[in-house]
């Protein structure tokens, strides 16, 4: 009696590899069988409103419609049927919590042959305060702005402004952020692009601001990379600490924010979306941060 082959359904499989900043790299090598599969599948999908010579609409052999798609099309639509649903059950599984949309890089596509893809993505740092409250008094003792029987160095009592930020600075020394550098990225690509947007409202080119400020693309994205890293570094920190502080923004303070924004930008009478009001409220919560550590000193 001779046994009966079985046939072994392939899997896709992963590989996962995460960095100190948090970076996370999935890749996943996925069967030739499976993407034959789909391949199959799809092609019939496009097939259906697909126009070829000398076949009704609709009605071409699957090897026409191959050789009337682009392949670039061919793969997106594979990647998107196989790709998205294993990215989804990784996150899942590896408990990773991305904050960027992934970055998606087909390594290697060869008929026939297993498909390996890279996504990247990155997850929110972890943010370690310590004894904050206690190393920033000793931070701010050697400067006379904190000394509270004393006045400034010019005679004057310190503006809450001028307060706020020394006790960024002495935040920024004290604790030590490591901002992924994709999620830096992806501000820095967002900021320049505002900024591209407000040169073109002045009616002026890239070109003509960089030589009117004397920078270099270069030196311009530099310039703002280092800002941005300082920037979101600073959020996290007040973020943990309005968390760890159980700081709160009641709804009427948030609505009375909303009111106001919508009224400067000519948006009576739409209604915020929740990203707008998690947002906002964010702000708020920073803000209150800020003004606890201020009145701790």
């Amino acid at each position: 009696m001779t046994k009966k082959k079985e046939n072994k359904e392939e899997k896709i499989t992963r590989t996962v590899a995460r960095t100190e900043d948090k970076t996370v790299q999935i890749t996943f090598t996925i069967p030739a069988q499976i993407i034959a599969q789909n391949e199959e599948h799809i092609l019939k999908e496009l097939g259906q409103n697909l126009e070829v010579p000398g076949f009704r609409k609709g009605k071409a052999p699957i090897a026409k419609v191959k050789e009337n798609v682009k392949p670039e099309k061919i793969i997106e639509e594979i990647l998107t049927h196989i790709v998205l649903p294993a990215l989804r059950e990784a996150l899942q599984e590896e408990n990773i919590k991305p904050v960027i949309y992934p970055r998606f890089e087909l390594l290697s596509a060869k008929e026939g042959e297993n498909w390996q893809v890279r996504v990247t993505t990155c997850e929110m740092p972890e943010v370690k305060l310590g004894n904050y409250k206690e190393e920033i008094r000793k931070e701010l003792k050697t400067t006379e702005i904190w000394t509270p029987d004393k006045k400034g160095g010019d005679g004057q009592k310190p503006t809450q402004e001028e307060k706020e930020q020394k006790v960024i600075e002495a935040l920024m020394k004290i604790i030590k952020v490591d901002v992924p550098t994709l999620l830096v990225e992806e501000e820095v690509n967002h900021r320049l692009s505002q900024l591209l947007e407000r040169i073109e409202k002045l009616g002026l080119s890239l070109e003509k601001y960089l030589e009117s400020t004397g920078k270099t693309a270069e030196s311009l994205r530099e310039e703002y990379e280092n800002q941005t890293k300082q920037s979101l570094a600073l959020e996290l920190i007040l973020n943990k600490i309005a968390l760890d502080e159980k700081l709160e923004v009641d709804k009427k303070e948030l609505d009375e924010v909303l009111k106001m924004s919508a009224s400067l930008n000519s948006q009576d009478g739409q209604e915020n979306s929740q990203e707008q009001r998690e947002a906002i409220k964010n702000i708020l919560l920073r803000r209150k941060a800020l003004e606890f550590l201020t009145s701790l000193l």
